[in-house]
Order: structure tokens, then C-alpha cells, then sequence
């Protein structure tokens, strides 16, 4: 085959470092638009983005030449460093170091854009890391949550 042909949709999700809600109101929106920025740099299309003061949601069609890996650890360490210059007074802002990513279909798109987008609503009834414990379950994902939060 002369050409690759490939359909990479990924749902990722991390947290600020220590899981702060250093991502505030007044910053988020920006936050946001730059890691787009970010990830169209990286020839990535972001599909939505989305999160809470304490974690951020993507949907993300990832280019065939791109790893995962070191898409988030660009993206990451790119946008955190904005952060710092952007809002002097978030100098403790930092990303987690680790983050889940999860293989989307066509078909769960649309669903999947829905639920980022509703992050603010969904996060009144359930914390961050009880998502983050239903999202690896149904993914079937297996953790040893004693290092899970570390």
C-alpha cells in the first residue's frame, strides 16, 4: 500500500500537578485555545477541549507520524510553561506527570464531544478521580490504585 490511512481519534485526560485547581475561571478559556494551538502545531486537530479547575479533557485526531507520547509530553510541557509566563502569579502551575488516553470510534464522537463540554455540570455530581477510576474501568484499563494517584 502506497499511502497510510489511518483514523486516531483519542480521548486524554490529565490533571493539574497534585490535582490544585490552579486552572481558574479568568485562565481556562485561554488555557484551552492554547493547547488547540498546541496540538495544530503538532498537525493534531483538536476536536473539543474542555475541563475543570483541576483537570482537562481532549478530544484529539491524532496525524499517523505523531506519537501519543510525545504529543502530550510537547503539549504539556509547552503550555505549562505559557502558563507561568502568562500569569506570573501561577508560578506553582505544572501539569501531572502521567495522563489517560483513550481510543474513541466515529461512532462515539459525538458523545464523547458532549460529555467535554458538560465537564462543569458533570464534575457537580461526581470528582475527578472517581471519573478518572470509571473512565479506566470501562475501558478496561487495569491499576494498582496504590500508585495510581502519585
Amino acid at each position: 500500500m502506497a499511502h497510510t490511512y489511518t483514523s486516531l481519534l483519542i480521548h486524554v485526560i490529565f490533571s493539574t500537578s497534585g490535582r490544585a485547581p490552579l486552572l481558574t475561571d479568568a485562565m481556562r478559556l485561554d488555557v484551552h485555545a492554547y493547547l488547540g494551538g498546541i496540538l495544530r502545531e503538532l498537525d493534531a486537530i483538536p476536536v473539543a477541549i474542555g475541563g475543570t479547575a483541576d483537570h482537562v479533557h481532549l478530544l484529539t485526531r491524532l496525524p499517523a507520524n505523531l506519537a501519543l507520547a510525545d504529543c502530550l509530553r510537547i503539549v504539556k510541557a509547552n503550555s505549562s510553561r505559557w502558563a507561568k509566563e502568562r500569569w506570573p502569579q501561577q508560578l506553582k502551575f505544572a501539569w501531572q506527570g502521567g495522563y489517560g488516553a483513550f481510543s474513541v470510534s466515529e461512532s462515539r464522537r459525538a458523545a464523547v464531544i458532549r460529555y467535554i463540554q458538560d465537564q462543569a455540570q458533570h464534575h457537580r455530581r461526581i470528582s475527578f478521580q472517581d471519573e478518572f477510576l470509571v473512565l479506566l474501568k470501562n475501558h478496561r484499563v487495569e491499576i494498582d490504585e496504590r500508585y495510581l494517584w502519585q
